[in-house]
């Protein structure tokens, strides 16, 4: 076996954070607690799956419609839409366990929808509601049509192999903006840090482990690391129905224990406001991209088309994290490769001598009977392949020509180059004045983003630079609420000099480079012309978040190893306040999970980080378990444009306009 292949192999056998979850939810959707089919069967049992909002965005981006069926599942509805009553199905429920969830589930059961109940609750279930319910069930006569009851522990969505959240950004129920506003009271915010506790706790279940925890004192991130360290430890306190006994942590985990790095949003305001330049995060920035699924405009009298981007499409997997430049020229090469496929199985045609004609008919002669099966077989076979890379890369040039067209328009690349240099603290080529003050350079809302990473990442911005800048933003037809918050919000944390020494360090090793205009890619099946954008280099440097984390993995001495707390759920004489024995190795697998929100750009730039780190791995020479893995986690995923719009509703707030 090649190595990429044991590396593969190893991946799967250590089962990703996406695996797992899709594991706990087949076995689910089985009715088998064993995960396999009921009396291994071949044949699927046929099934109804109801669930609520929260249960939707979770199954949303790890199982298709045609997975769904697969798995035996014929319907697949609301439970708060109008079902209708098909009494000889089972029907597998998989909501939270909330007051009118519980409400409308009891009413199915008076109403004897279903022939038979299965039971999901996404968090578990309280005793006063399991109360409820079974009074419903013996009230319908239907306790017998209960078959079983689950605590799934499945409360957060996943989106990549090794990134979750834990809302949608619809949901702004523990949104940076409710961790934040001056309004929130001490119930609300217990609430929330409640929510996100839970929510870590049910993805240490799912992960079969109970981590190390560090957090930095004084903010949120500490609130939930306090909250979840007691939760682990009652757990685990509680023999009989732990949730972590030695059998769970199965493939990786068992090994070693992961560390878990809560860190709050206040480590780094600059990069959820970044203009970026892989390909993921780019679309994500740019066009309507949620759940894995992206929409792309179909452009006048035409219908707007959705694209899933999912683990299946191998160029997606290869390409999200480069730099647009270099998808642009892999989607180029794909394409004149699949043009040179088509071109060989029409030149076959008069090769097998099927065109008619005295040269066919004497090639036809010449061609053994094996060789033309041979050839004939192959290319049918291989026709499917061929036509499934084809739509793959005709929907990536679809996907790719419109955050060109988006590139094009605002001008991004100049917006980039600009900001990657006064994130990393070297000499700006040009004046951000200049940038702000042009018509012709990006929307009112980039300008803002520009100027909101310059005053973030600069130590000391007089007033009077302030004013100006302030009143070109204005000109240019800014809100400037979101700087409203955001200077008071440095005024009180006085972090700027923190973030500024953060982002320099991360930055020392260069920046970015721009290396000629593109060389005109233009191909007439695609419309491709990549002219006028610079094709800008980046140069690999970690972002604040990536630097703390590699601190703490590789147990370097420096303010983030010795001024995180260290707090361990597994040594239960936890005297409070106490020095608890800490471990001195380094740590392979890393959970870092941001309170107030993430964004793809760090996600992408841990993923590189980790690549780096496992650069040159062979089996020979290193165990597979030391191979570094870091999963990301954040309360919401947003994009630069909703996380600005959270600020400039805190600035609203501030100033009593809300």
């Amino acid at each position: 076996t090649s190595t990429r292949d044991l590396n593969t192999l190893y991946l799967s056998s250590m089962g990703s954070l996406r695996d797992r979850q899709v594991e706990a939810l087949k076995a689910m959707l089985t009715l088998d607690s064993a995960g396999g089919p009921k009396n291994n069967n071949v044949e699927p049992s046929w099934k109804v799956l109801v669930y609520d909002k929260t249960g939707q965005d979770i199954l949303g981006p790890l199982l298709s419609v045609k997975e769904l069926r697969e798995l035996g599942v014929t319907l697949h509805l609301l439970l708060h839409s109008s079902r209708d009553t098909i009494p000889d199905a089972p029907a597998v429920y998989f909501c939270l366990p909330s007051d009118e969830n519980i409400q409308r589930i009891c009413q199915d059961l008076s109403s004897h929808l279903y022939g038979s109940y299965y039971y999901n609750f996404i968090s578990p279930v309280s005793r006063t509601k399991l109360e409820d319910l079974a009074t419903a069930a013996l009230q319908a006569g239907s306790e017998n049509l209960v078959q079983k009851l689950f605590d799934q522990y499945t409360n957060f969505i996943c989106l990549e192999s090794e990134m979750f959240c834990l809302k949608q950004p619809r949901d702004s129920s523990i949104s940076y903006y409710s961790l934040n506003r001056g309004s929130v009271n001490d119930t609300e915010m217990e609430d929330m840090l409640t929510t996100i506790t839970d929510s870590l706790f049910a993805l240490c279940v799912t992960l079969g482990t109970v981590p190390i925890i560090r957090c930095p004192a004084g903010n949120a991130a500490e609130a939930v690391a306090a909250k979840l360290d007691k939760k682990l430890r009652d757990n685990l306190r509680d023999a009989r129905n732990s949730l972590f006994s030695d059998g769970t942590a199965t493939g990786r985990y068992s090994f070693h224990r992961p560390v878990l790095v809560l860190v709050d949003r206040a480590v780094d305001m600059a990069t959820p406001l970044h203009h970026t330049w892989t390909y993921q995060a780019l679309a994500h920035d740019v066009l309507p991209y949620n759940q894995n699924r992206v929409t792309v405009s179909g452009g006048e009298m035409k219908k707007d088309k959705v694209y899933e981007l999912d683990q299946k499409d191998n160029f997606w997997m290869e390409h999200k994290g480069s730099p647009f430049p270099q998808v642009a020229e892999a989607i180029q090469e794909a394409l004149e490769l699949i043009k040179g496929k088509e071109e060989e199985i029409k030149s076959m045609k008069s090769e097998l001598g099927l065109g008619g004609g005295e040269a066919e008919e004497n090639m036809l002669s010449n061609l053994s009977l094996t060789d033309n099966t041979a050839r004939l077989t192959n290319a049918v076979s291989s026709l499917p392949e061929l036509l499934e890379k084809k739509r793959l890369i005709d929907m990536h040039c679809s996907l790719a020509t419109s955050v060109l067209d988006c590139i094009k328009l605002r001008r991004l690349d100049v917006f980039f180059e600009l900001e990657e240099k006064i994130m990393s603290g070297t000499t700006l080529d040009k004046s951000i004045m200049e940038v702000l003050s042009d018509p012709q350079n990006g929307t009112p809302m980039d300008k803002l983003r520009l100027f909101l990473i310059y005053f973030l990442c600069t130590p000391a911005v007089s007033d009077a630079e302030y004013d100006q800048y302030a009143g070109a933003l204005q000109a240019g037809g800014c809100d400037l609420s979101a700087l409203t918050y955001l200077r008071r919000w440095r005024s009180f944390t006085m972090i700027g000099s923190k973030n500024l020494e953060l982002n320099q360090v991360a930055g020392q090793q260069g920046t970015t480079k721009a290396v000629s205009m593109f060389s005109s890619l233009i191909s007439q099946s695609s419309n491709f012309v990549m002219a006028g954008v610079k094709n800008l280099v980046v140069k690999k440097h970690n972002l604040p978040i990536t630097k703390i984390v590699d601190d703490i993995m590789e147990q370097k001495q420096g303010k983030f190893n010795d001024e995180y707390k260290y707090l361990d759920p597994k040594i239960l004489r936890g005297n409070e306040g106490g020095q608890i024995p800490r471990t001195k190795t380094p740590f392979s697998d890393a959970i870092v999970f941001v309170v107030g929100g993430g964004n793809y750009i760090e996600y992408q730039n841990l993923q590189d980080y980790v690549k780096t780190k496992n650069v040159g791995y062979t089996n020979n020479t290193m165990n597979p378990a030391s191979l570094r893995r870091v999963v990301y986690g954040c309360t919401q995923l947003t994009n630069s444009d909703q996380f600005l719009n959270q600020l400039t509703m805190l600035g609203k707030d501030i100033t009593g306009e809300n």
